[in-house]
């Protein structure tokens, strides 16, 4: 038998000493007054005079929690409290318990919840405490905590087994409460702006909104095979069209694709639409949202990343992304604007070609030869932007003027039909943000689904579809718009400053491990 089948046989032979003493190990009502938070809360402020001075029936409190250090002085045991939040310490004098109480002392975990009940005092120490008289059991814990929880060493079991990173990693729980102001902050500046909050389906029958691979699922009772949302893009813009005009939602969307430190293939979206607005709209918009919720969270318009502080107050650096690939790339500006040179680049450092140029042999990529196929350029200069720029954007930059290749829902720039009038923003390195003028004009957008199904043709399998009955919709009039969506996940990690995506994600997908199931 191993030392955890010993020690978890050894807490079943309590829990049936307990239950044959007549105490339960799991009951079902519990009557408290304070949580440990709840203590501090109440007689934090109080020294030991003040606290004294009080009667004695408000000094009496019953207090629930999990017990996180059981400490023996003799014929005095003090255990500490946890709720979650904080801890309250209990001090145990033996001489002073009833049989049942002293039972199930003797029979105490950690990892058990408790409920005591005594005086609230402070201990010769200053410590606030409460001074126990009796003491139920309200959950046997059958497994002892595992002590690499308290050092924190094995990353992949705390995301395996998040209940006990959170009920011994007090840093994990303070990530989960950011993130949890940081959403409901983003809700009340939206709503303060007139914005609808709505929802949209989760399964649809073709996925859209944006280029990625789907989930496939099936209908039994319809024998109809479905998608898992990718985007809710595509209906929130159908409501512009039935004249809501600000709308948002916060979304689950699920894109099967790779795992990374920044992807997780089901993660948490802000999409939001606003009719007559635009990019540049949008930008001003984004700059003033994302600093009033960082100030309303974090207490004040900035974040640490990597032992960096960065400034989230207005205004943003902005660049098109020729301009930040000719800047903080080093690529020649004369170098941005031929198939060939931007190709010269990519074997200059050894890249390797973007998916959708799916004949590097082509004469053009030299120079020579035909000229090149439809959305090479646009594909090269992206990549390019991507393998140059993007990881070195650790202060706020919106990055503008996408090509139209990889921009098919945005609309076309009237400076240059090369690009779309949409905007990226990037802060530690991340792409938080995409934003563009809204394409409403029918025709053009038919014609870039029928662009996108070209790709597809050719392997691309993270093209758009054609999605007629948005088409559709677009032909009764919407109104021009702006639409954004942000990554609540990667603007968590800005906020917590988290490297890893699993560590701002409750339960991230992880591979099962033989036997799981």
């Amino acid at each position: 038998m191993s030392e955890l089948d010993q020690q978890i046989e050894n807490r079943r032979a309590k829990r049936r000493e307990l239950e044959a003493s007549g105490i339960e190990s799991y009951p079902s009502e519990v009557d408290y007054d304070l949580e440990p938070a709840g203590v501090h809360a109440r007689f934090g402020a109080l020294d030991a005079d003040r606290l004294e001075a009080l009667p004695a029936e408000e000094r009496q409190c019953r207090v629930p929690g999990r017990v996180r250090s059981f400490r023996s002085h003799g014929k005095t045991v003090f255990l500490d409290l946890h709720d979650g939040c904080e801890r309250v310490q209990a001090m145990v004098r033996k001489a002073r318990l009833d049989e049942t109480s002293s039972t199930l002392l003797e029979r105490l975990d950690l990892g058990d919840y408790v409920l005591v009940a005594g005086e609230v005092m402070r201990t010769r120490t200053g410590e606030l405490t409460v001074a126990v008289d009796r003491i139920t059991l309200l959950s046997k814990a059958l497994r002892p905590p595992p002590e690499k929880f308290h050092g924190v060493t094995d990353v992949e079991a705390r995301y395996r087994r998040r209940y006990l990173d959170l009920a011994f990693n007090d840093g994990s729980r303070r990530i989960f409460e950011v993130r949890a102001a940081l959403i409901r902050e983003l809700r009340r500046f939206l709503d303060s702006e007139g914005f609808l909050e709505v929802e949209t389906p989760m399964m649809q029958h073709l996925p859209g909104g944006a280029a990625a691979r789907p989930f496939v699922t099936h209908h039994n009772a319809l024998d109809l095979d479905l998608y898992l949302r990718i985007a809710p893009e595509l209906f929130l813009k159908r409501l512009l069209v039935g004249g809501m005009h600000r709308v948002y939602e916060i979304n689950r969307n699920f894109r099967n694709e790779g795992i990374s430190t920044q992807h997780n293939p089901e993660f948490t979206m802000l999409e939001f639409y606003w009719a007559y607005s635009d990019y540049r709209k949008l930008m001003e918009f984004t700059e003033r949202l994302l600093s009033t919720v960082a100030t309303r969270v974090l207490g004040a318009p900035e974040i640490t990343w990597q032992g960096e502080t960065i400034s989230l107050a207005a205004p943003w650096a902005r660049y098109t992304m020729r301009e930040a690939i000719a800047g903080p790339g080093g690529v020649p500006a004369d170098r941005l604007d031929r198939v060939a040179d931007l190709a010269a680049e990519f074997e200059s450092r050894g890249l390797p070609y973007p998916a959708a140029v799916d004949d590097p042999g082509h004469g053009c990529l030299h120079g020579t030869g035909d000229e090149a196929p439809e959305g090479w350029y646009g594909h090269l200069l992206a990549d390019l932007f991507e393998h140059t720029v993007e990881d070195r954007l650790i202060h706020p930059t919106f990055i503008t003027d996408y090509p139209v290749e990889i921009s098919p829902l945005a609309r076309r720039s009237p400076r240059d039909p090369r690009f779309t009038e949409r905007f990226e923003l990037f802060i530690g390195g991340m792409e938080v943000a995409n934003a563009f003028s809204e394409l409403n004009d029918p025709e053009e957008q038919a014609a870039r689904f029928q662009q996108q199904l070209a790709q597809r043709g050719k392997g691309d399998e993270e093209a758009h579809r054609y999605d007629r009955d948005y088409v559709e919709a677009l032909e009764h009039g919407m109104p021009p718009a702006g639409g954004e969506g942000i990554g609540i996940d990667r603007l968590a990690m800005l906020f917590t400053g988290s490297l890893s995506i699993r560590e701002v994600i409750l339960f991230p997908l992880l591979r099962p491990r033989e036997g799981d199931e």
